[in-house]
């Protein structure tokens, strides 16, 4: 009998639906406490100020910077265009499809409104909740690659290697990745950005160096938990594979690599779940992912609770995605 099959049987068994109910129970008991809880404390709920967090229908306004008259209005492929000219400049605006404000011949002053249009707009949460994405993605990348590197690195017999692997890894799991962090930003990133500045060539911006920390401070991370799946891995396999020739890089990617993937994947899992969490550190350098996008929101919506609890489940939405990615990964491999 098969591992299905037995799944099957014990479902059909009656303790499994007892103990489901004795879950959903439980399950409802959190829920009812959390909603009683909520009715004792002096707040009040205001729930319909969110969604304008998330998309919002604002007005696109484009105003005059010069003084000057509305010379003409261009209209060239679906395109409008304002000429104002002034008495020793000339400003082109493009509008668009927005609604004109002016007509040929009018005297406009700097911040008169020219045209106008209005269009829905993601909110700062969902601009957050996208930066927030977008660095834990790129970070887990660059930290795989890095992990794998000084996880083989960390297993060389080349002292250098190993000596090098063995640092990185003890330095960055020593420290606390907030003042990693901290120094990503406020020591390399100002060396380099002046460096660059004194080469005439342009700032790298503060993303990257937030990128860097997670994909530096992930990656000593992930090369134990390689170094470790490929030490799992018997040393019969290694021998079996030296034995028809291969070499030891041969070995490893077509012997040992294969078999430690498969054994590493739940530790990496939960390496980059708590990756995405701890990307929400990255406000301290300015760069507004979801947690610094609900501070700030916090501040001028006076609904604190049902932002962060809206903060919560954003995470949660990430963090499962990953986790049910990578569960049907395992089981592809396992069938394969």
């Amino acid at each position: 009998m098969d591992a299905s099959s037995e799944l099957v049987r014990i479902r059909r068994e009656p303790s499994f639906y007892l103990w489901a109910g004795v879950f959903l129970l439980l399950l409802a008991a959190v829920v009812g406490g959390l909603y009683l809880a909520t009715l004792e404390i002096d707040y009040v709920w205001r729930w319909y100020r969110v969604p304008q967090y998330f998309v919002s229908h604002r007005q696109i306004e484009v105003r005059a910077d010069i003084k000057g008259e509305v010379d003409a209005i261009r209209t060239e492929g679906g395109a409008t265009a304002v000429v104002v000219k002034g008495r020793d400049e000339e400003a082109v605006y493009a509008v668009g499809k927005s609604a004109l404000k002016v007509a040929k011949g009018d005297t406009v002053y700097p911040g008169d409104l020219l045209a106008a249009h209005a269009e829905w707009q993601p909110g700062i949460l969902m601009e957050g909740l996208w930066l927030t994405l977008k660095v834990s993605v790129i970070a887990i990348l660059f930290g795989i690659v890095i992990g794998f590197i000084t996880g083989i690195a960390r297993l060389s017999s080349n002292p250098a290697l190993k000596w090098t692997a063995m640092t990185y890894i003890e330095l960055i799991r020593g420290s606390p990745l907030l003042v990693q962090i901290m120094i990503w930003y406020f020591v390399l990133g100002t060396l380099i950005n002046t460096l660059l500045a004194q080469q005439g060539i342009g700032q790298v911006p503060a993303i990257w160096f937030g990128v860097g920390s997670l994909a530096t401070f992930a990656g000593a991370y992930v090369a134990e938990i390689v170094r470790a799946g490929i030490q799992s891995i018997h040393r019969g396999q290694t021998e079996a594979a030296r034995s028809l020739g291969m070499n030891y890089f041969q070995c490893m990617r077509c012997v040992i690599l294969p078999q430690a993937f498969r054994r590493i994947i739940p530790p990496l899992a939960g390496q980059f779940i708590s990756l995405i969490k701890d990307s929400s550190l990255l406000g301290i350098i300015a760069i507004r992912e979801l947690t610094k996008a609900t501070r700030e929101v916090v501040t001028t919506s006076l609904a604190p609770f049902e932002l962060w609890f809206i903060c919560a489940v954003l995470y949660l939405a990430l963090t499962f995605t990953l986790s049910m990615l990578l569960q049907y990964l395992e089981r592809r491999l396992l069938v394969s």
